[in-house]
């Protein structure tokens, strides 16, 4: 498919998990995608800036879905600078 400037273009792009790296199908009913928005430390105020977190349906359907996002998350804090 080509869109209006003539690049051709995927009409499907899959996602993958982002606790198991594995491909999310488009059959896959149970998965969620959702954006862990970005704080300023200095004054707690939303930056504009997210990153998006994708859980499959059988992360979910074992009940890792909690244990996986805290960890996600956890893992970005460490990225961002600290407070002072």
């Amino acid at each position: 498919m080509q869109n209006d400037q003539g690049d051709i273009m995927d009409l499907y792009i899959p996602r993958k998990c982002s606790w198991t790296n594995r491909i999310i199908g488009a059959n896959d009913y149970g998965s969620v995608q959702f954006n862990v928005g970005h704080v300023d430390p200095k004054t707690g105020i939303y930056t504009g800036e997210f990153t998006p977190i994708c859980l499959s349906g059988k992360v979910r359907k074992n009940a890792e879905a909690d244990m996986a996002v805290n960890h996600l998350v956890s893992k970005m804090a460490n990225k961002w600078p600290l407070p002072q």
